[in-house]
């Protein structure tokens, strides 16, 4: 067992099988030593288990919790791409969607549901750069969605 697998299994994650695209693109593209995953939904087993605005029908603290749920179909996606978690040696750019009320303007927040997980799993190596943007609505009536920039070995 890798140490990144003994740090998920201590965290109580398991990383999901690779979200089918619902449109024509592929969940990574590679790129030298890079990973660019697509925009990922909060998927579970296949479905979205919230739909709607954050800040109306969904609440910061749930997208929250939505946010790290897109982050692990996106470390499925570059998984998928490369393999390997362990070979991660950067997590570079997370960008978080959040599909909000107009009056809702707590994107950070919501997008630490995913940077804070990133951290818990990678330590140093997933400290990265982010932008929180709200947005009017995303695909499948999603709350959020989380794309990644990663670079590997």
């Amino acid at each position: 067992m890798s140490a990144l697998d003994a740090r998920l299994a201590e965290l109580g994650i398991t990383i999901p099988e690779v979200a089918a695209p619902v449109a024509a693109y592929v969940p990574a593209t590679v790129s030298g030593q890079w990973v660019f995953t697509a925009g990922q939904l909060p998927f579970v087993d296949g479905s979205l288990p919230a739909t709607g605005k954050v800040g109306a029908e969904v609440s910061a603290e749930r997208a929250a919790e939505l946010a790290g749920t897109a982050v692990l179909n996106a470390l499925a996606a570059v998984k998928s791409a490369i393999g390997s978690l362990d070979r991660v040696t950067r997590i570079v750019k997370v960008t978080g969607f959040v599909a909000s009320d107009p009056s809702f303007s707590g994107q950070p927040a919501v997008m630490n549901g995913a940077s804070t997980l990133l951290g818990d799993i990678f330590g140093d190596i997933g400290v990265h750069s982010r932008s929180a943007v709200g947005v009017a609505v995303l695909p499948l009536d999603a709350p959020v969605e989380v794309e990644l920039i990663v670079e590997f070995a």
